[in-house]
């Protein structure tokens, strides 16, 4: 059964993308050893979700200006994810093609939240 979309922010093909991409990340995350499970894996959990949270609570702002920050904020938890899944993969998390993707999939949702908030401006 399929869900009928009821908020605009679920219409997007980034939050889309940046749910496909947490779904990846709880995934991966709960693999890690429980050295990593609080520290790593939790940060790198929090960081993809916030770019769909900011997605949400920013779509639903009146001003252009207000939007635009929450849309800013997205696109910068979306740049925390890298450097912690280069070092997962330092660490061994994480092997190199996982790695590989997930970087790819952050880098195009980066573009695509560049893209949204130019098109605010």
């Amino acid at each position: 059964m399929e869900v009928q979309k009821e908020f605009s922010f679920e219409k997007l093909e980034v939050y889309r993308r940046g749910l496909a991409f947490v779904k990846e990340i709880f995934n991966l995350t709960s693999k890690f050893p429980k050295i990593f499970q609080f520290s790593l894996g939790d940060q790198l959990r929090r960081a993809a979700l916030s770019i769909i949270n900011n997605l949400a609570e920013g779509s639903d702002r009146i001003s252009k200006r207000e939007r635009k920050k929450f849309y800013e904020y997205a696109l910068c938890s979306a740049r925390e994810c890298i450097p912690m899944l280069s070092l997962s993969g330092a660490q061994g998390l994480i092997n190199d093609s996982e790695l590989a993707k997930l970087r790819n999939d952050c880098i195009i949702i980066c573009k695509m939240l560049r893209k949204l908030i130019q098109s605010i401006s």
